[in-house]
């Protein structure tokens, strides 16, 4: 079978698994703001939640339907939106990083972190 237009790993996961797994990935990744996973997922994980930082920097109400429809939990939407979103603005892209760590233990697979570019703050916290 010819690999010509099909675009994205499968992961050996069926589709709605995928889309499951990408979810919970961005969602880990907007609470936390740095995620430790495969290097496969990780790279597929930066394609997915480019386009999402970017509806969420247009920050209208249709966009950010959009980014909760994304994302597993409304409160992480409502993050990224109005925290993470604002402090990434200089950018058109390249919002995250993919950094190579180490070698799983149990499987030899490739580990990687992946992370916001920009050093965010953290909200609720105004110093005068």
């Amino acid at each position: 079978m010819h690999r010509h237009g099909y675009k994205g790993r499968k992961f050996g996961r069926e589709r709605d698994q995928r889309r499951a797994l990408m979810k919970g990935l961005a969602t880990s990744l907007v609470e936390h703001g740095k995620i430790e996973t495969t290097l496969p997922k990780a790279k597929e994980l930066v394609r997915y939640i480019e386009k999402l930082i970017t509806k969420a920097k247009k920050g209208d109400l249709h966009n950010r339907r959009l980014v909760i429809s994304g994302l597993s939990t409304q409160a992480a939407a409502y993050k990224l939106v109005d925290e993470i979103a604002p402090q990434l603005g200089g950018r058109t892209s390249g919002h995250v990083r993919v950094t190579r760590t180490r070698l799983r233990v149990g499987d030899a697979a490739q580990m990687a972190t992946i992370e916001f570019v920009d050093e965010l703050k953290p909200a609720g916290k105004e110093t005068k």
